[in-house]
This record gives C-alpha cells, structure tokens and sequence, in this order.
C-alpha cells in the first residue's frame, strides 16, 4: 500500500505525558510515510490522544468523534484512532458506542502504534489495552518544538490516590534505563535542542523498579542520582522535570538541584488539599504541614524557586472549613503558578462510589473562590520580576506580536520581548523586565547568550 500522500492529525488532551506520546507516535506516522496536517478534515489517519482525569476532556472527545464518525461513512479509508486513558479505560465498549472506530489503543502501546496500523490497514478492528510491558523508545519522536523536548524516565504510576485513575490506565511503574534516557538527551543535544523537561506520572518513584545500577562508577538507584548522571549532556542547556510526589520529595533532591546550574529552579509539587482530613481520604500518604516544610526547605536552598502546584476542590466530603484550609495554604506559601480542578469522579475509582459528593454548586463557587486567591498571590509573587534581568530562551514567535519573540525564565515566567526568531529561537537572552502580569512578563534584551558549539 503507497501512503506518499496521505496525511495524519492528532488532536491531544491532557498532560504533559499524553504531549510526550502524541509526539513518539506522530515520529511512528512519519516513519510511515504520512504527513502532518493541521485540519483533520484533511487527513486520513485522526488519531485523539485522550485524558480521562475530568469528565469534560472525555465528553469533548466524544463530540470530536461524532464529527469525524459521520464523516467515515461518506470516506470510508479513513482511519479513526482513539489512543491514551479514554481508550484504556473503555476498551472495547468505545467500539460498541462508535462502530465507525478503527484502533482503540492505551498509553503502554504508544510505540507499537506501527504494527497495530498495520493490522487495521488489512481489514482488523483492532483493541489493544492489554497490560505489557513498555518497548523501549526506538522510534524518533516529532518534536513540537525545536528548542525544548519532554523526555519520559518512568512510565505508570503505584499509588492509590483514592480520586484519580491513572494508575489503572497508565499501569504499574515501569523506570527507562539510565543510558537510554541519557542517550535520548545526547541524541536531543546534538540535534540542537537547549531545553529537556525529564518527565515522569510520579517522578520522584524512578528506580524503584530498577535494581541499583553502577555507570562510570557512579551508584544509580533514584532520581536524585539520575539527575546527576545526566545534567552535563553536552548541548542541553536546562533541565526541568514534573510531576513530583510530595510524599517522596527529598531534601537530598533539592540539593541536587541547587548544586547543578542546568537544573531549573521551578518545582511542580501537586498538593491537592490543605486539609490533613481530606488527604488522608485521598490517600495521599503525607500532611500539609510535612508539605510546607518541603516548600521551606526548597526556599532555604533557593529562596526565588518558582513553585507551581495542583489543587482539587470539592472532594467528597470537604466541609467549608477544610476548604478554609487549602486556602489558607495558598495564601501563606504564594505560588507562582497553580492549576485548579474542581472534583469530577471517575470511573473505577474509589471516590466515585463515596455518597459524600458536593453539589456542583458548591464546587463551582469554591473553585472560583480558590482562582480568585491564587490570581492575586500570582500577580503578588510576580512583582519580584519587575526591573529585574531574567535569563529566557527564546522558544516562538509571539503568535500575537510578529515583531516579538518569547520564551520562558528559569523559574518558567512565559516572557515576550522585541527580537527576530530567526536570529533569536534557541537562544539564551538577558532581558530587563519592564512590565509584569500576573503569568507572564514582557522586557527588553540586553545581551543573547551565544550557544556554544564544540
């Protein structure tokens, strides 16, 4: 079968993990010999990378299925891909609810994505959500970008967190080995990428699943070791990495990074509640106050450390006084950045069966209460930029601004100033900041950081 001119599009919802896969199986594709198109009415292959951690993300799938259904029957090659949580978490009754679908595939088989095409290219409707172990990455990914990468280090999840799903459709935690995530990033360095975000569902357990490795006489048994192993990988200039664990967040890991100049002082550490009531019923394994003392350990190292977090509210349960609690925590530790969720309950978890659900009432009111709090300790913590100068990496072109360039701070401030992404992407530029908002900052340059070659 020639596929020289036939063209794919996916369309990804959720986390930085889903980014990660879409891009290693947009690389299958290319493999393939299909193209990129950025209308999926246009393509032949549309694959939905989904997220099931809310209801609205999978209703949305859905409705884009619906669409792209009715179109099959007037094009009927056209192939229909449903990939990532939704499709683990439904398997075949997503083919019982849209017959039109091609591929039902879950994240574990985001590399075999080639072999599966394959067998729906000869005439199979193909379900492939079994539990395996993860093949490691051979296929080159399409990077998004052209200056930062994602890089996965483990795959999966252990915990139980009483609310969230994705340990039952991202399965157990599977470590990549040392040398091939260093690998990956030598290859990303040569290839001319600046910035590499190491990424992990919870990246504080890498290794565990490992047994202890020794390279050029360095003893690797966890993340803080991985850190070093690979923080000097020539051409990579910053390192960032997500999603942490409160639980098992350590001091020694803090150091690590103080001590590495390419590691990035911004650290994303979920809390989801202030209230030690409510994170005991979420099986979250620590209190707030063992989560305050990691955030004044982390300012003790690094005192302008930007911190970003995650918060649920309208748990089961959560009275107004235990909302109280999470706020009051937003209010004494200041964040510089923080996604908010009110509670949606998921299938195949222990809190969906719980008959202490809030109104969704209730919950609206406490999420706009929370946003309300956090865009004012945000637009406070953002003041600190202000006449300061601020390494950033120039990323894109403002899509807004054609005469801007932007990029992000260390501590992951977006940040736009005047330039030319011709001269300017992939560079490390000093800009004077002139004029702070809330997530963003806008400067002049003052001097670009030449990369240097060897």
């Amino acid at each position: 079968m020639t596929t020289s001119k036939r063209h794919y599009h996916i369309t990804t919802f959720g986390c930085q993990m889903n980014k990660a896969d879409s891009e290693r199986m947009a690389g299958v594709l290319e493999d393939m010999g299909f193209e990129w198109c950025e209308d999926p009415n246009n393509a032949d292959v549309i694959l939905y990378n989904t997220c099931t951690i809310r209801d609205n993300a999978e209703q949305k799938v859905y409705s884009y299925l619906g669409r792209q259904a009715k179109r099959k029957h007037e094009k009927p090659d056209l192939t229909l891909i449903v990939a990532g949580c939704v499709a683990q978490q439904e398997g075949e009754a997503l083919l019982r609810r849209v017959p039109e679908l091609d591929l039902v595939m879950g994240p574990q088989h985001a590399n075999r994505l080639k072999d599966l095409l394959e067998s729906v290219f000869d005439g199979n409707q193909v379900v492939a959500t079994d539990s395996v172990h993860i093949i490691e990455d051979i296929t080159q990914p399409r990077r998004d970008s052209k200056v930062t990468a994602w890089v996965n280090v483990i795959y999966g999840c252990n915990e139980r967190c009483t609310y969230c799903v994705v340990p039952n459709v991202r399965g157990v935690e599977q470590s990549r080995t040392p040398s091939a995530i260093r690998a990956e990033m030598e290859e990303l360095g040569r290839q001319g990428y600046k910035e590499v975000t190491l990424l992990g569902q919870n990246i504080d357990a890498y290794g565990r699943d490992l047994p202890g490795t020794t390279l050029e006489g360095r003893h690797l048994h966890n993340f803080t070791d991985l850190l070093y192993y690979v923080h000097d990988v020539p051409g990579i200039e910053r390192l960032r990495f997500a999603t942490s664990h409160p639980r098992y967040f350590t001091e020694r890991l803090i150091k690590a990074c103080a001590e590495l100049p390419k590691v990035c002082e911004h650290f994303h550490i979920p809390f989801q509640s202030g209230d030690n009531e409510l994170l005991k019923a979420m099986a979250r394994g620590y209190t707030h106050e063992k989560y305050r003392r990691i955030i004044d350990t982390i300012r003790r190292y690094m005192p302008d450390a930007s911190i970003s977090a995650d918060a649920i509210v309208g748990f089961p349960g959560e009275t107004e006084a235990q909302f109280e609690n999470t706020l009051k925590l937003v209010e004494d530790i200041g964040f510089d950045m923080l996604n908010t969720a009110a509670y949606s309950p998921r299938p195949g978890t222990p809190a969906a069966l719980w008959d202490n659900q809030l109104s969704e009432e209730i919950k609206s009111d406490r999420l706009q209460r929370l946003n309300h709090l956090v865009n004012l300790k945000v637009a406070e913590r953002s003041q600190r930029y202000f006449r300061r100068i601020e390494e950033v990496l120039v990323e894109d072109q403002n899509p807004k601004d054609q005469t801007q360039v932007m990029g992000r701070t260390g501590g992951n401030r977006l940040t736009f100033f005047s330039g030319d992404i011709k001269e300017l992407q992939g560079q490390l530029v000093k800009v004077k900041i002139t004029e702070v908002r809330p997530f963003s900052l806008t400067g002049e340059p003052v001097e670009v950081k030449q990369a240097l070659f060897v």
